[in-house]
């Protein structure tokens, strides 16, 4: 009878310890990729950062849909500034992660803009003979990215920059 209380004490305890290891998986997913609305009405920004893991890419893939089907959204930026991409199977889970990301987002009618390429990032994409590449519209920084998209719509930023 002790054994079988230890057991079930045991039992409660590791499903615990489950519960709180699921709730942190999906705050660090959340931290990883946050949707963060933007100055401008109906667009958002998606900075993407870490390594790019199949489980990940697919977790930000249905988190950026369901969140641009339910909120308006006309444009979403998403930023690689602080992507780690280590390996050549890295590059390919970015390859298909934003050909799908950026052709369901289309699909939706919503433009896609693509910013934070580094030199070395930027290479290894074009030289990586992925198909949609020519097609992304990209920008250095979020800070140009936003200030292509105000000048599109007759606004400026006013004030000290």
């Amino acid at each position: 009878m002790n054994d079988q209380l230890t057991r079930e004490e045991m039992q409660q305890i590791i499903d615990q310890l489950r519960g709180q290891v699921a709730e942190l998986e999906n705050l660090i997913s959340q931290m990883m990729v946050p949707i963060i609305p933007s100055i401008l009405p109906n667009t958002i920004l998606v900075p993407f950062s870490g390594e790019l893991t199949p489980e990940f890419s697919q977790d930000v893939v249905s988190k950026v849909l369901n969140h641009v089907a339910t909120s308006g959204t006309q444009i979403a930026i998403l930023d690689f500034t602080a992507l780690s991409i280590e390996s050549q199977n890295s590059l390919s889970v970015f390859g298909r992660s934003i050909e799908e990301l950026s052709a369901s987002l289309s699909l939706m009618g919503i433009e896609v803009i693509t910013v934070g390429f580094t030199p070395h990032f930027a290479r290894e994409v074009a030289l990586s003979g992925l198909p949609f590449v020519n097609k992304l519209k990209s920008f250095s920084t979020f800070r140009s990215a936003l200030q292509h998209l105000m000048k599109e719509r007759g606004m400026e930023l006013t004030g000290a920059n």
